[in-house]
């Protein structure tokens, strides 16, 4: 009879010890970035994400969700390519449109902190042709206002082929593509802006656009991302789908590598590599890129340093509300704006794309350290970027 009341006390300190181990080992796991603590109801979330792509005709999705500075949950959805009826996988490669015109904006920061730039200049201190609105002749185009969108520039004489367009050396009617306003005192949302920016990068750096933002922003936060298709595998790109009369119309376009590349000219063929919205690259990087400017600047996971902590708040602090009443959805900072547009009671900061059918949206809270990515292939309707972040709101985080 002791015998056995001994025996029972060592299966019970045994029991006792596993648990204790096991707990360890899972706290260990937490504290290293593991498994979250909480309980996530994938299926709950899955089934709701899937419902609103039936809704709105989405053919695929990728998201991710940043809870507590950590990446808790990614998950993709629907298909990669219609035709060949290929699924989406996480290693899939998106065109992001204008969220590109953060990573133009965190390059210009840069170079602003390293001397070579400064935000109140005439712009034309660092461009082979002039930019300056012939209304306004005595008011010098800053780079602050490129960024914010209010130098009174606007995209009507297209902005993707060259600089043409803009400089009286080569178009007559170059006037048109500027607004009324005195610059830095309207609002327009401007891409021509952005790609103006990238040959004021490539004059004072030295370095062609795509290539700086590989060398001084991707690889510094171990990301595979570029604005040159030459770079990366072209078998993981996310085929783009256009809604055209009530059809999904492939956008092959959308990757096409310019030809300018094999006789590249600084300063001149640049518009081409579209810095206002041709980075390339997975929601995933896209994610632990947020994760950086969710810092301030310096990236939890690569813990690296890509901007000061003074130049990545510049970038979120809106400077367009006395220049425009009507932005309050979207209110521009550097780069960035803030917005609730797509989270209805929660402002956030980020940015949304748009382009060749697909929609981006990236999102985040720099207090509360959450934050949100999402992109999509193709879609029938605006609304998809809305729904999506709600649901990962409202799943993940509320």
């Amino acid at each position: 009879m002791l015998q056995e009341h001994i025996d029972m006390v060592k299966k019970i300190m045994f029991l006792a010890m596993c648990l204790l181990l096991a707990a360890s080992v899972a706290n260990a796991k937490n504290k290293k970035g593991g498994k979250a603590a909480a309980r996530i109801d994938d299926a709950a979330f899955v089934a709701d994400y899937e419902a609103m792509m039936d809704s709105l005709k989405v053919v695929g999705s990728n998201v991710v969700v940043v809870k507590d500075n950590k990446i808790i949950y990614s998950h993709s959805f629907g298909l990669k390519n219609r035709e060949r009826g290929e699924e989406m996988t996480p290693n899939t490669i998106f065109r992001i449109a204008s969220i590109s015109k953060s990573f133009t904006a965190t390059a210009i920061m840069q170079l602003v902190e390293k001397g070579k730039l400064d935000l109140k200049a005439d712009v034309n201190k660092y461009l082979d042709f002039k930019v300056r609105n012939p209304k306004y002749p005595d008011v010098p185009i800053t780079l602050e206002m490129l960024l914010s969108h209010t130098s009174s520039l606007n995209d009507s004489q297209g902005y993707w082929e060259s600089f043409d367009a803009v400089n009286p050396a080569t178009n007559p009617d170059y006037a048109k593509c500027y607004n009324d306003y005195r610059p830095g005192t309207g609002y327009e949302y401007c891409n021509y802006a952005f790609n103006i920016m990238s040959a004021v990068i490539e004059k004072v750096s030295g370095q062609r656009f795509d290539r700086y933002i590989v060398q001084h922003i991707m690889k510094p936060l171990g990301l595979k991302g570029s604005h040159c298709v030459d770079d990366l595998d072209s078998t993981r790109f996310a085929t783009l789908y256009a809604m055209e009369n009530g059809v999904f119309v492939p956008q092959p376009q959308a990757y096409a590598r310019p030809d300018v590349l094999d006789h590249y000219q600084m300063c001149k063929n640049t518009a081409r590599l579209s810095a206002a919205g041709g980075v390339k690259i997975t929601a995933m990087d896209l994610a632990k890129y947020m994760l950086m400017h969710m810092n301030y600047g310096k990236s939890p996971l690569a813990k690296a340093r890509v901007i000061s902590e003074a130049s990545a708040r510049r970038m979120q602090t809106v400077i367009t509300d006395d220049a425009n009443a009507n932005t309050e959805k979207e209110r521009a900072g550097l780069g960035l704006m803030r917005a609730d547009e797509f989270t209805p009671g929660t402002e956030l900061v980020g940015h949304t794309g748009g382009a060749y059918g697909l929609r981006s949206a990236m999102f985040f809270d720099p207090v509360k350290k959450y934050g949100f990515v999402v992109i999509t292939n193709g879609s029938g309707s605006r609304k998809v970027l809305q729904r999506s972040l709600t649901l990962m709101r409202d799943h993940f985080i509320k």
